[in-house]
């Protein structure tokens, strides 16, 4: 997980918009599960908000959604739960 008090140090402020990452299989499944994740917490997200990039083996996916950040602890509880993902490898 990204060091958020580094990136809060260097003049990032809430609230702002924050992509939340995550990378795993290139799976429907993975991708759904990383959004639904973030919409308990985020409920604003649309499908406008989330992106996918496959790799170039096409064996793996990373799933990006541009969430509205509240504060340092409204990130940490996403990622809290992202972590949870079975198949997940890393998170940005």
């Amino acid at each position: 997980m990204q060091n958020l008090d580094q990136v809060e140090g260097k003049g990032f402020e809430f609230p702002c918009e924050y992509p939340v990452k995550a990378m795993g299989p290139n799976t429907t499944e993975f991708a759904e599960q990383i959004v639904e994740l973030v919409k308990q917490h985020a409920p604003e997200v649309s499908s406008n908000s989330v992106h996918t990039k496959i790799s170039s083996t096409g064996k793996y996916q990373s799933v990006t959604v541009l969430v509205y950040a509240r504060s340092k602890d409204h990130l940490l509880s996403i990622y809290k739960d992202i972590n949870t993902v079975d198949d997940l490898m890393w998170t940005l």
